[in-house]
């Protein structure tokens, strides 16, 4: 059994602002959810001595937040892998809680993208790729774009399947209060939306919210006496093999076939035991080549598996149960909600979408155009 599996728990989540943020700047929006995180889990916010973050308004997150929050933390880790860097920060913070380091660890993410610029925000500067320049490609959704694409030319992917994912997202919001996008959804809809970088449309493409997130972590002896029953990391990996798509090795495969049984080999299971997968479905396209890189299904079967209704509500594998990038938020950078979500879960706390029994639960960020991929596997006291 590998040392840091069960070693360390999340104890505290909380969400905020996911309808709007107007007046709010993202320092505000930390404290909301900050403070939240903390009230949840039982403990006081000044008793925080570690903390993980990485906003894009400031280059210098932890530096921002802690002095914001008044914090004087004694190990801080500011890692920008893009939208799994908050996967992960839960690698890091259970390394250093494990260590002695820091005893109460804060993970914390807000953005008022919306409010504030009306548009996708970015921390990536417009060098990104020198390669990918002179073909003047819109970044990042051509770059998921060309995946799709030769997914579909590999392996016979329909725009019908791809709108599956959609759909399949917009029913588990609905399920949500807290969702952006709730209203109804339907293939055709999807179908019919405006293209935004073929054979992407619209509706392919995630949600631009505002929104802040928060988990507070501690050791598993301590977490067993907080408020909330614990949710254990029982496995945790990342790997990056590229940065920009044009460098990818295979456009249909993710590091996530790296990451994926890495982590599960740490919390000692399978992908047929879990119970419950939350993805970073920043496109359509993501969840399908996540799915099979993880060994959901095979590779090149995603789209037969989507369309199968599956990953809906009622579904064998139930998948991005809050509604995802797709239809719950998505405030330029997802990966902290998949956490929530799956902690959530696990505690049985997901109202109408919860998913009985939930024991197990894999949570998948993926950063860049599928640059970085980072699993973790969450469990509850009967998976120790």
């Amino acid at each position: 059994m590998h040392a840091l599996r069960g070693s360390s728990a999340l104890v505290g989540v909380a969400t905020a602002h996911i309808q709007g943020a107007p007046g709010l700047d993202p320092l505000e929006m930390v404290a909301d959810v900050a403070a939240a995180a903390a009230a949840d889990a039982g403990v006081q916010l000044h008793d925080v001595d570690g903390l993980f973050t990485g906003l894009q308004s400031e280059f210098l997150s932890t530096l921002a937040i802690g002095e914001y929050l008044g914090l004087r933390p004694r190990f801080s880790d500011n890692n920008r892998v893009g939208g799994s860097s908050f996967l992960c920060h839960t690698l890091q913070a259970a390394l250093a809680l494990q260590a002695g380091l820091c005893d109460v660890a804060l993970i914390c993410y807000a953005s008022n993208q919306r409010s504030a610029l009306g548009r996708l925000q970015t921390s990536v500067a417009a060098s990104w790729s020198v390669t990918e320049a002179p073909y003047a490609a819109r970044f990042p959704v051509s770059s998921y774009a060309l995946c799709a694409s030769r997914h579909m030319h590999a392996y016979g992917t329909t725009p019908e399947q791809l709108a599956a994912v959609a759909v399949s997202a917009r029913r588990w919001a609905q399920l949500n209060p807290e969702a952006y996008a709730r209203g109804p959804l339907t293939i055709g809809d999807v179908l019919a939306a405006p293209r935004v970088s073929t054979p992407l449309g619209r509706l392919d493409c995630c949600l631009v919210t505002d929104g802040a997130g928060a988990i507070v972590m501690t050791r598993a002896d301590r977490a067993r006496d907080l408020r909330q029953p614990p949710v254990y990391l029982l496995g945790a990996a990342g790997a990056h093999w590229h940065k920009q798509v044009s460098a990818m090795p295979d456009l249909c495969t993710t590091a996530a076939t790296d990451s994926g049984p890495r982590a599960c080999a740490m919390a000692g299971i399978r992908p047929q035991d879990v119970d419950v997968v939350q993805l970073y479905d920043a496109f359509t396209i993501s969840t399908i080549l996540l799915l099979e890189d993880l060994g959901f299904c095979d590779k090149g079967q995603g789209g037969p598996f989507v369309e199968s209704g599956a990953i809906a509500p009622g579904g064998a594998l139930p998948v991005n149960t809050n509604g995802g990038g797709l239809s719950y938020a998505h405030p330029g950078m997802y990966g902290i909600y998949t956490l929530i979500e799956g902690v959530r879960q696990l505690r049985g706390q997901a109202g109408e979408r919860q998913v009985a029994g939930a024991e197990l639960c894999l949570c998948q960020g993926s950063g860049g155009v599928f640059s970085s991929q980072v699993t973790n596997i969450l469990g509850t006291a009967a998976t120790l």
